[in-house]
């Protein structure tokens, strides 16, 4: 099994002599056994981290002479869900699901200005606001966002009974999951400047388990409610999906993805759709070029 060691600081101020330990901790562990050291920022604290910040980092690195193989990588709230709604609905020809994207640098703090706050008094990312009605409408959380256009466009979300029981049913797990999956897992796993036992032996067992779940649940259904893709498929996807296809904490082989069949055979199909490569694609400002789209405007972006 390869040595894969990572360095996880938070961009809240220069690298200092802590961080400098931990970073060459994992760097030799890397280099003694011919593994591959990984830079992650953990830019989560989006009160705190600053670009500068970041810059300084990267400069310590260099300064101290850690080249890393992998990276930098950036631990940003994703935005797939809402976008790849919009998309999906354009595809299906609601031709109202235009939309326009516009980044929210959280680095530089664009989330605490006013014309942002007035979309989510919480200042968090994602946010949406529908010009369709008048007033405008704002919604927030993903899990609104996602409710709010599949309820306008008539689509993704069943209209009545049990169907929609069970979406709205496996939405709202993945609102309370999820954070045990990132902020615990996922922090503990990957970022957390020191490697403690407890909280990750803790959170990966709650992370298997919530796979398991999964697993059960699409053995007997092509998607998360039945035949239908929904948002409760949006909504799960970018999190576990992410995991088991390795796009996540680059934990898959860890946490031994490939036992969890069904859950890798929805991941993998969901992913080839092409709604949701284009998705994945809108305010990505990091990575290969090809996936990059700082901002998205219309249909036509995607051809530039």
């Amino acid at each position: 099994m390869s040595v894969r060691s990572r360095f996880a600081p938070s961009p809240t101020g220069y690298l200092h002599i802590g961080g400098a330990r931990t970073a060459l901790f994992a760097w030799l562990h890397a280099r003694r056994h011919g593994g591959t050291f990984i830079l992650r920022i953990e830019d989560t604290d989006r009160e705190r981290s600053t670009e500068a910040s970041v810059n300084a980092i990267l400069e310590g690195m260099t300064w101290l002479g850690l080249n890393y193989d992998e990276g930098p990588f950036y631990q940003t709230q994703r935005f797939e869900r809402y976008r790849d709604v919009l998309d999906q609905l354009l595809a299906a020809g609601h031709a109202d699901a235009e939309y326009d994207a516009w980044l929210i640098n959280i680095l530089e703090g664009d989330q605490f200005s006013s014309g942002f706050v007035a979309a989510n008094p919480n200042s968090k990312i994602p946010a949406l606001v529908d010009h369709s009605t008048s007033p405008p409408t704002r919604v927030f959380e993903s899990g609104a966002i996602l409710v709010h256009l599949a309820e306008k466009f008539g689509a993704f979300l069943p209209t009545a009974g049990a169907a929609r029981a069970e979406c709205l049913s496996w939405l709202f797990w993945q609102m309370g999951s999820a954070p045990f999956l990132g902020g615990g897992f996922g922090h503990f796993y990957a970022y957390a400047p020191t490697k403690q036992e407890y909280p990750i032996n803790r959170f990966t067992m709650e992370a298997k388990r919530q796979l398991d779940v999964l697993n059960r649940n699409l053995a007997e259904r092509r998607f998360m409610t039945g035949d239908e893709y929904t948002i409760a498929d949006m909504a799960i996807w970018p999190w576990y999906g992410g995991v088991v296809i390795n796009n996540l904490y680059d934990a898959a082989e860890f946490l031994q993805v490939d036992s969890y069949t069904h859950v890798v055979r929805w991941a993998n199909e969901i992913a080839a759709r092409p709604a949701v490569q284009r998705g994945r694609r809108v305010n990505r400002i990091m990575g290969p070029e090809d996936e990059q789209m700082r901002e998205r405007h219309g249909p036509e972006d995607f051809e530039r």
